[in-house]
């Protein structure tokens, strides 16, 4: 069975920094799109960061110049580099893998980011 398991996040002050992981199990085979969400509360989930074959990569226009996405070379691991944070930035952030050739989609459970004084 597949697992996407989120860690780092955590509580942060404005202006601070936090880099979230996801490490994919179970699997064999390697995705093709793996991406980050995050979902306020009272809020729809929105995209934050993807990362595509190619290093085809595209982030949210509220996080551009902020946060990086990142992945390694070898298996289903990603990386969410996130810097100068605004209280605007708290959500669940929510780990995100596509395999196109079984057209399915896999979500981990997501890492609170709570970003406070």
């Amino acid at each position: 069975q597949v697992q996407l398991v989120e860690s780092g996040g955590g509580l942060v002050e404005p202006g601070g920094s936090l880099r979230l992981s996801c490490s994919g199990s179970g699997s064999t085979f390697r995705f093709d799109a793996m991406a980050w969400y995050r979902q306020a509360p009272g809020k729809e989930r929105e995209l934050v960061a993807r990362i595509r074959p190619g290093a085809n990569i595209e982030y949210a226009d509220s996080v551009k110049g902020r946060f990086a996405i990142s992945r390694a070379k070898v298996g289903n691991t990603v990386y969410l580099q996130m810097n100068s944070l605004k209280p605007d930035d708290t959500a669940v952030y929510i780990c995100y893998g596509f395999v196109a050739g079984w057209r399915r989609e896999f979500w981990g459970e997501g890492t609170l980011v709570n970003v406070s004084s």
